[in-house]
């Protein structure tokens, strides 16, 4: 059968890269059950390897993370991508993604020059009043330099790297092939997506390379915060800004990654904590925008306990209705609702079928753990690893913009228990969900609901009679149509097909052996080895025919 998933050539050489690299990391199966090219067979014979036995071999979670830091930019990307999906990936994995690293060296001081000169037409000297050659800041899609504006202002400067569009794009194309192929040959991880999920990273990744999105995103945050003096944003210089260069202000500050300085920097690192945790949760819970990555490395801790954000590529977006579901998840926690929690996740599940009945017990077993705690005592991380824990015992996906909110907010505690050992995440959230359950039902938000509701209504009454016209000249006509979304009817119609393709075969062996046994007996027409030639050619026919019937029964037995 000609496969639908053939890769174009100029993708050929980085796939048997990532072959040969998922190999040397013992993963030579999975690229095997993948179909990847047939070097992947000799491969091992070629890199001349001395892997360990498997019982001495790191464990898998382990190795994926090492083949992807070997793999590039693309992967670590998927894979920090990846460690947002808490419902989809147990601790263990989750941690592994979490140590993903940029390990590239600095792009030399002459392709800066070229690049520079590229994105803004003129030599770095003739742009800046001081442009400083060497990083300080080195990751896989971009690197950051200091410099000055002619009018004396401390930017920093960050640059795409040079090639790295390409790249990007032939693994792309190449996970996308991929994930197609991992549904097709492995059904338990069908239900996960994947396809889909590529499909996610790769409008992400996309969004990240285009650094003029990144700074449309810091204008956006910006103006979020404008009325608050204890958040800075950077901002952003248009005139020297575009998809291959982003410039903003340069923030001098302690960086949270160096918890240290703050004893010389007579900061409050309680205070710090407090304030971070109410910037990230009025994102989340107020603007519906926020900053989907506040590890230490993006945030800065200014004089007058402010606190800085940078790198807005990565950005997650809450729709009011998910902030209410939010609101009604966590009331339902805290007053122990049971109807509540599983009305919200049942919600998030989409379209995935859940055991209804089972699903309410687990909902009260988990419940049951927080009992006798009060709200203030939940510790939001083991909170969320709960929930997903529940989620994923269902097969149940988050969807995505909620996965990423979910890890942002373990992130954020992470680092306020670093600054402050006593620090509660939820002590913080409880005020915005007050605020936000009052707000839901103050008068003037009642009245706007009604009113759209009402404008939904009338809406739908007065296309109503032109809908049922329609429907009626198309039942006239017999052009009335009733489409059915069955789940996994594709793999249904590949089971059949081969199961045709396979009953037809037989058939046609049968009828070969059949009519060569009659060619046989007359004894006339060329011979062959003594024998009729053409009924010879018959039954050499259905032997091969009956070979591969055979072999494929065996094949389909093996794979179930």
């Amino acid at each position: 059968m000609l496969r639908e998933t053939l890769i174009a050539m100029r993708d050929l050489p980085r796939l048997k890269e990532i072959s040969g690299i998922l190999i040397r990391h013992g993963l030579g199966e999975f690229a095997q059950r993948l179909k990847l090219p047939r070097a992947v067979e000799k491969a091992g014979q070629w890199l001349n390897l001395n892997l360990p036995e498997p019982e001495n071999r790191p464990p898998t979670p382990v190795r994926v993370r090492l083949a992807f830091e070997e793999l590039g930019p693309t992967f670590i990307k998927l894979g920090q991508i990846l460690s947002t999906r808490v419902d989809v990936f147990p601790p263990d994995w989750i941690a592994e993604f979490e140590k993903l690293q940029n390990k590239v060296p600095p792009v030399r001081p002459e392709a800066v020059r070229r690049l520079v000169k590229a994105a803004l037409g003129d030599e770095p000297e003739a742009v800046f009043a001081h442009f400083d050659f060497n990083p300080i800041g080195s990751a896989s899609i971009a690197q950051v330099h200091r410099a000055t504006l002619h009018d004396g202002t401390d930017v920093a400067v960050k640059l795409r790297r040079p090639g790295i569009v390409d790249k990007v794009e032939a693994d792309l194309r190449i996970l996308n092939h991929l994930a197609g192929l991992l549904e097709l040959e492995f059904p338990d991880v069908r239900r996960f997506q994947p396809v889909e999920i590529v499909g996610q990273f790769a409008r992400s990744l996309k969004r990240e390379m285009d650094l003029a999105v990144e700074a449309r995103n810091s204008e956006r945050f910006a103006r979020d915060f404008a009325d608050d003096p204890e958040v800075q944003v950077p901002k952003v210089y248009w005139d020297y800004t575009n998809a291959a260069v982003n410039v903003q202000d340069y923030i001098a500050g302690v960086p949270a990654a160096r918890l240290e300085q703050l004893a010389d920097s007579g900061l409050d690192p309680v205070l710090l904590a407090q304030r971070g945790a109410d910037a990230v949760l009025k994102m989340i819970l107020i603007h519906g925008f926020f900053h989907a990555d506040p590890h230490p490395g993006n945030v800065f801790f200014l004089p007058e306990h402010r606190i800085a954000f940078i790198d807005f590529g990565m950005v997650g977006r809450i729709s009011h209705g998910r902030r209410d579901e939010i609101v009604d998840l966590l009331a339902a926690v805290a007053n122990r609702d049971e109807a509540g929690i599983i009305d919200v996740l049942i919600e998030w599940t989409g379209n995935t079928p859940v055991n209804e009945r089972q699903f309410a017990h687990d909902v009260g077993e988990f419940l049951f753990q927080y009992e006798h705690v009060p709200l203030k005592g939940i510790n939001i991380s083991q909170l969320i690893a709960d929930i997903m824990a529940l989620i994923r015992d269902h097969s149940i996906l988050l969807p995505p913009d909620m996965a990423m909110l979910f890890k942002a907010l373990i992130t954020l505690e992470g680092l306020g228990r670093q600054l402050d050992p006593d620090f509660q995440l939820i002590a913080h959230i409880t005020p915005f969900v007050r605020e936000l359950s009052i707000a839901r039902y103050h008068p003037a938000a009642l009245l706007k609901r009604g009113r759209h509701s009402l404008g939904e209504a009338l809406a739908m009454l007065s296309s109503l009679p032109r809908d049922l016209m329609r429907m009626g000249k198309d039942m006239r006509h017999g052009k009335f149509r009733v489409n059915l979304d069955l789940q996994r009817l594709d793999s249904f119609g590949r089971q059949l097909d081969r199961s045709t393709n396979r009953l037809t075969m037989g058939i046609v062996t049968g009828c070969l052996i059949i009519g060569s046994s009659i060619v046989m007996t007359v004894n006339a027409g060329p011979k062959l080895f003594g024998l009729p030639f053409f009924g010879f050619v018959g039954f050499m026919l259905a032997m091969f025919n009956s070979v591969w019937l055979v072999w494929a029964i065996w094949r389909s037995g093996k794979d179930l």
